[in-house]
C-alpha cells in the first residue's frame, strides 16, 4: 500500500503541494491528473525519493521496488534488446555469476533462482515489449546510437515495463509514441498486475487503463473511483453540492447578520444577538469553486476556394534522389476535409505532411493545387525553436511586419495571449502555452489547410478539448497526425493509411484499425484502397464524383447549423432582456416587453423552419454518402 500523508512541497518559494494526502492500495491502476503546473511530476519525484518534501511522509511498505522512467535516453554500443534485458539487475547478476562460479552447489542454486524468476523466457518477453512499442526484429539488434532520441526513449520505457516494479510510475508515457504503440501500451497496462500510477492527459488511456483517478488541484489530492469519465461525473456532482452548500451558508450568514444588526443594541434581545454573533464566528466558510482559467482558442477561417484544394496522382517523394519514402501516392483534399493519418512512425506520415506543406517537392507524378492556396504546418520542433527571451507579441510582430498592432494583438488574442500574457517571455510560459503560441504563429495568414503533427503533446485535458472545438469550428481543411485517439475520433471523418511505401484511403473505422493493430493482423491493407494503380485511379474518380454530389448538401447542413446557432443566440438575448430588464445592457434594453415577445415568436418560427431544413439536408447527405459507399 502506498500512503501519502500531509505532503507539502515548496519550489522557488511557491507552495506546489499543500498538505496533500492519499492512500493507494496494492494493485490499483491510478491515473494522476491535474492541470499543467499543478505538481504531478513533482509528486512522482516525492514518491520515488528523488525529492524530499518540506512536510509529510511517504510510506511504501517493505521491499517495494519503484519504477520511474529515466530522464535521459539510453545510449552506448548495446542494442535495444540488450538494454532491456540488462534492466533486470538480478537476472544479469545471476547470469554473470553462473559464468564465473566454480562450485557446483552454488551453480545449482544460481540456476534454481534463474528458474524461479523465469529468466530463460526473458529474451522473448523483452522482444515482445519492444515489438509492441514499434521495434522490428531487425531493429531490436541494431546499436542504440543509430536511433533518434524519441526511439531511445521508447527503449527506456520498454526497459521499465520489462522490470515489472511493484509500483510503476509513468509520466506522460505516450508523448514519444505513435498511435499504434499507444494502443499496444494501453493494452499492456490494462493487465498490469501490480500498482500503477500514470500521469496522462489522454482520456481514452485513462478510461481504459485506470480504475481510480487521483486528482491534484489547489495543492490537494482527491481519489475518485473509475476512469476519467467517471471522475468528470463525480467531480461535477461534488462541485455542485459544494456550490449549493456555499449558497445555503451565505443565506444563513446574511440571516444571522441581519438579526444581529437589528437587535444587538436592544436590551431584551442583546443576549440572543450575542449568541448569533458566536454562531457566525464558529461558522467555517465553504470555499467558493475556483476552477482556474478557462482555456479556449480559435483558428482564423480562410477565404473560400473551389474544390479540390490538392490532387496527387502517382506522386513519389523522399529525401534522397532515387530513394523515395513514398511512391504512387494518389490522394485528393477538399476544403472541408478532416483527415487523420494512420501508420507507424517511420512509415512516412511526416514525409507526406511535409509534401503537403511544401517543405518537400515531389520526385515524380502529378500535383495540382488551387490558386492562392495557403497551408499552415504545426510540428513539435516549432515549439522547441521559439526564442525563450522573446514575448508572444515580439514573435508575432516579427512574422507580421506590415500588420497593424491591433491585428497582431487580435491574432494573439485568438489563442489566449491577451493583455500582459502577450508580454510574458516564452521561457516563463508553460509547455501548453508554447504550443498555443506556435499554433497562433502558423495560422496568422488564415491558411486553407491546417496540418497538425502531434499537436497535443504539451496540452492538458482542458486544452485538448479546446483544440477539438477549434478544429471543428474551423472552415478549412485539417490533416491530423496524433496518437490521441479521443482527438482523432472527435474531429476526423476520413482516414489515410501510410504503410508499405505508399498512402491510401482507409475505409474502416478507427476501432477497426485498433483491432487490427492489437491483433497484429495484415487486414489493415485489406481495409485500405486497392493497391493496384488502375484500381486506385478508378476509386479516386468515384470518390471525387461522390464528393461533388455531396458538397452542396454539406454546405446546406453547415448553413442550417450556423442559422440555428444564430437564432438560438438571439432568442437567448431576448429571454435575458425579458427576465432581467435592469441588468441587460444589449441592443434590446429598454424595448417594450410586447415588442420583445413578438420578436421572440418570429425567431421561434424561423428556428423551427431552420431545424426542419437542417434535418432534411442531414438525411439527404447521409443517404448520398451511403450510396457513395
Amino acid at each position: 500500500m502506498l500512503t501519502l500523508s500531509d505532503i507539502t512541497v515548496r519550489l522557488g518559494g511557491r507552495v506546489i503541494i499543500d498538505g496533500a494526502s492519499a492512500t493507494i492500495p496494492d494493485g490499483h491502476r491510478v491515473g494522476l491528473i491535474g492541470r499543467n503546473g499543478a505538481g504531478k511530476s513533482t509528486l512522482l519525484k516525492v514518491i520515488t525519493g528523488e525529492l524530499d518534501p518540506d512536510g509529510g511522509d511517504v510510506e511504501l511498505g517493505r521491499n517495494r521496488r519503484i519504477g520511474l522512467i529515466a530522464q535521459e535516453a539510453p545510449s552506448g554500443d548495446g542494442t535495444p534488446l540488450e538494454t532491456v534485458l540488462a534492466a533486470d539487475i538480478e537476472r544479469a547478476g545471476l547470469l554473470a555469476a553462473a559464468e564465473s562460479e566454480k562450485d557446483p552447489a552454488k551453480i545449482g542454486d544460481i540456476h534454481n533462482r534463474l528458474a524461479d524468476i523465469d529468466a530463460y523466457a526473458a529474451p522473448s518477453r523483452a522482444a515482445r515489449i519492444l515489438a509492441g512499442l514499434g521495434f522490428t526484429e531487425a531493429e531490436q539488434h541494431q546499436p542504440i546510437e543509430s536511433f533518434s532520441g524519441g526511439w531511445r526513449m521508447r527503449v527506456a520505457l520498454a526497459a521499465l515495463l520489462f522490470t515489472e516494479p511493484e509500483i510503476l510510475l509513468l509520466d506522460e508515457p505516450s508523448n514519444h509514441l505513435d498511435l499504434e504503440a499507444t494502443l499496444w501500451l494501453e493494452s499492456f497496462l490494462k493487465s498490469y498486475p501490480k500498482t500503477l500510477i500514470v500521469v496522462s492527459h489522454e482520456r481514452d488511456l485513462l478510461n481504459n487503463v485506470a480504475n481510480h483517478i487521483l486528482h491534484l488541484a489547489g495543492g490537494k489530492l482527491t481519489l475518485y473511483p473509475g476512469g476519467y469519465d467517471d471522475f468528470e461525473r463525480l467531480r461535477g456532482e461534488r462541485l455542485a453540492q459544494l456550490e449549493a452548500l456555499r449558497t445555503k451558508q451565505e443565506q444563513q450568514r446574511k440571516h444571522l447578520q441581519g438579526y444581529v444588526d437589528r437587535w444587538r443594541y436592544k436590551a431584551h434581545t442583546a443576549r440572543q444577538a450575542q449568541s448569533r454573533l458566536k454562531a457566525l464566528a464558529r461558522m467555517q466558510p465553504v470555499a467558493s469553486i475556483a476552477e482556474g482559467e478557462t482555456i479556449a482558442f480559435e483558428f482564423p477561417n480562410p477565404s473560400e476556394l473551389k474544390p479540390p484544394l490538392v490532387t496527387y496522382d502517382g506522386i513519389a517523394v523522399g529525401y534522397r534522389p532515387d530513394e523515395p519514402v513514398l511512391e504512387d501516392v494518389g490522394l485528393r483534399l477538399d476544403p472541408d476535409d478532416r483527415i487523420a493519418m494512420l501508420g507507424r512512425n517511420g512509415n512516412g506520415k511526416t514525409t507526406l505532411a511535409r509534401l503537403l506543406a511544401h517543405r518537400l517537392e515531389p520526385m515524380a507524378g502529378d500535383r495540382h493545387e488551387a490558386n492562392k492556396l495557403k497551408v499552415g504546418y504545426f510540428a513539435q520542433h516549432q515549439v522547441e525553436e521559439l526564442r525563450s527571451g522573446d514575448t508572444p507579441l515580439q514573435h508575432m510582430t516579427r512574422l507580421m511586419p506590415d500588420a497593424k498592432p491591433a491585428a497582431v494583438r487580435g491574432q494573439l488574442g485568438r489563442f489566449g495571449f491577451s493583455g500582459d500574457k502577450a508580454l510574458t517571455e516564452v521561457s516563463k510560459l508553460s509547455g501548453g502555452e508554447r504550443a498555443r503560441l506556435a499554433l497562433a504563429l502558423i495560422t496568422r495568414e488564415a491558411p486553407h489547410v491546417l496540418i497538425l503533427d502531434e499537436p497535443t503533446n504539451h496540452l492538458d485535458v482542458d486544452a485538448r478539448e479546446a483544440l477539438v472545438q477549434a478544429i471543428n469550428d474551423f472552415t478549412g481543411a485539417v490533416i491530423l497526425v496524433s496518437h490521441d485517439r479521443h482527438l482523432v475520433e472527435l474531429t476526423a471523418d476520413r482516414l489515410w493509411l501510410i504503410a508499405d511505401g505508399t498512402a491510401r484511403e482507409f475505409t474502416g473505422s478507427l476501432d477497426d484499425y485498433r483491432r487490427q493493430v492489437l491483433s497484429g493482423s495484415s487486414e489493415a491493407k485489406d481495409a485500405a484502397e486497392p493497391s493496384g494503380k488502375v484500381n486506385r485511379k478508378e476509386a479516386r474518380r468515384a470518390a471525387a464524383k461522390a464528393r461533388e454530389r455531396t458538397s452542396a448538401l454539406r454546405k446546406q447542413v453547415k448553413e442550417a447549423e450556423a442559422l440555428i446557432e444564430k437564432l438560438s443566440r438571439e432568442r437567448s438575448d431576448i429571454d435575458h432582456a425579458l427576465f432581467h430588464p435592469d441588468q441587460y445592457e444589449g441592443d434590446k434594453a429598454g424595448q417594450p416587453a410586447t415588442q420583445l415577445m413578438k420578436k421572440r415568436a418570429d425567431i421561434e418560427r424561423r428556428l423551427e423552419k431552420a431545424e426542419a431544413d437542417w434535418l432534411d439536408a442531414q438525411h439527404k447527405l447521409e443517404a448520398a454518402e451511403s450510396d457513395a459507399a
